[in-house]
């Protein structure tokens, strides 16, 4: 999230004070804000309570709510933000092979194990949150659900540039791994678990899936 770190004052006191005020609540807002998406991705969204948040971010209830009409609220824009991060994440990765597909598919899974590496990850954000989240909770269900048919439908779409034969069952493969990776990561520290073999694995399942068939049908 951006923040503006500077102030300008202006030449008078008056317009000191009445460009500073809004600054300072926007300060505020990104302070409470930050906090709370490093403690939702650390604790879990229903572990952390608005109490947590706000005196972690050096501020009070009265501020919180200030600053977001409720928790849902802030919720969803934690989530709205980690879903921003992530396809900036895929598009930077993806975008390095502009006419390999297959390429793309390994480059994921290769900076997913980056990841995995980092001390500080815990998976997947949204993924996470689809676990605490139920299915009554409209805007927060739909949103989790919105993003990970999102994902489904990108890597269809690239099953199906890499010439799979059933670039849906592909598609649904590498999601599976790509998931389950980061699922096994909050289990087995530091890549030491199964998500040591998603890349191997993957590359099996492309290899069996876009194999060209010989004429015969074999």
């Amino acid at each position: 999230m951006t923040s503006d770190k500077s102030v300008t004052a202006g030449g008078e006191p008056e317009a000191a004070h009445c460009s500073a005020a809004p600054a300072a609540k926007t300060r505020v807002r990104d302070r409470i804000f930050e906090t709370a998406c490093d403690l939702f991705y650390r604790h879990g969204i229903r572990g952390v309570g608005v109490d947590t948040i706000a005196a972690a971010a050096g501020s009070n209830k009265m501020s919180f709510y200030r600053s977001f009409t409720s928790k849902d609220a802030l919720v969803a824009e934690y989530l709205h933000e980690k879903e921003r991060e992530y396809w900036a994440w895929w598009d930077a990765i993806v975008t390095r092979y502009p006419l390999d597909p297959r390429r793309q598919v390994e480059a994921l899974f290769e900076a997913q194990l980056e990841i995995a590496l980092s001390s500080r990850c815990r998976g997947c954000a949204l993924g996470n949150a689809a676990a605490e989240i139920s299915d009554d909770e409209d805007e927060l269900s739909t949103l989790v659900r919105a993003y990970k048919v999102k994902v489904r439908e990108r890597l269809h779409a690239m099953a199906q540039a890499m010439g799979a034969r059933d670039a849906e069952t592909l598609g649904d493969s590498l999601m599976l791994l790509l998931d389950g990776g980061y699922f096994t990561r909050l289990i087995f520290p530091l890549g030491s678990g199964p998500i040591s073999a998603a890349l191997a694995a993957v590359r099996s399942l492309i290899d069996v899936h876009c194999t060209r068939r010989s004429i015969n049908g074999t």
